[in-house]
């Protein structure tokens, strides 16, 4: 761990956040401290990529849009910091049709790296309180990677932030990892689309199990252009 990251979880940003949010972590022994991890969660709010990364105890890079790493003020300030030095944060164009086409290529590229990557299956956060059905990327990036991967649950985030809020809330997180999805059984079983659809649904069963979330068998409506990533 560099200094800087180590003054940052540590020091600057780390415990002021966990004691805002009276974060419980469970499951940890489950992320792996090196090697290259996918973590994937459900979506309630902006401040879910500040939590995993924390929860986690490593570095988690997320696609992100570019302008998460922008702002003024306190709030400016911190965003730059977790995602921008901490968390590593790779910034996407949404308007960009090219950028948002290589996401898929910038998470293999990250993950190559050894490095943790955390995704959302759902496309984009719940904004009516459903746990959706997962979009195939993490099994595409699970099945093209050989990484593990570990089903998170979060419960609490939308307390701290709600849709449409500008600035956060204290309430209780609580942040739970759950066992690697088995993917080389999946890949005995299951080829191609039907590998990557397997291990998605293994992915959500995983964070259903860990939020309190009730379940859709519909997709999430997807944000307009302008939306947040996510």
């Amino acid at each position: 761990m560099q200094v800087s990251e180590w003054i940052l979880r540590r020091v600057i940003v780390g415990p002021p956040l966990r004691a805002y949010l009276r974060l419980r972590v469970e499951g940890a022994e489950h992320v792996p401290a090196t090697g290259p991890v996918i973590i994937a969660s459900n979506h309630l709010s902006f401040v879910d990529s500040m939590v995993i990364p924390l929860a986690a105890g490593r570095k988690v890079g997320f696609l992100g849009k570019a302008e998460y790493l922008q702002g003024t003020g306190l709030v400016g300030w911190i965003k730059r910091l977790w995602f921008g030095e901490f968390g590593g944060m790779i910034p996407v164009d949404r308007s960009d049709a090219r950028a948002a086409a290589r996401a898929l290529e910038l998470a293999q590229e990250h993950l190559a790296k050894g490095g943790a990557f955390g995704i959302y299956p759902e496309g984009t956060r719940s904004r009516d309180g459903m746990l959706h059905k997962g979009r195939t990327g993490v099994g595409r990036l699970a099945a093209a990677t050989g990484a593990v991967v570990i089903p998170c649950g979060l419960t609490g985030t939308d307390k701290v932030q709600p849709v449409g809020a500008s600035g956060f809330r204290p309430h209780r997180v609580t942040v739970r990892f759950g066992p690697p999805v088995d993917v080389d059984s999946l890949r005995e079983q299951h080829v191609k689309s039907r590998l990557f659809r397997a291990i998605t649904d293994e992915v959500m069963d995983g964070i259903a199990e860990r939020c309190d979330q009730p379940r859709s068998a519909d997709y999430a409506d997807r944000p307009g252009p302008g939306a947040p990533l996510g």
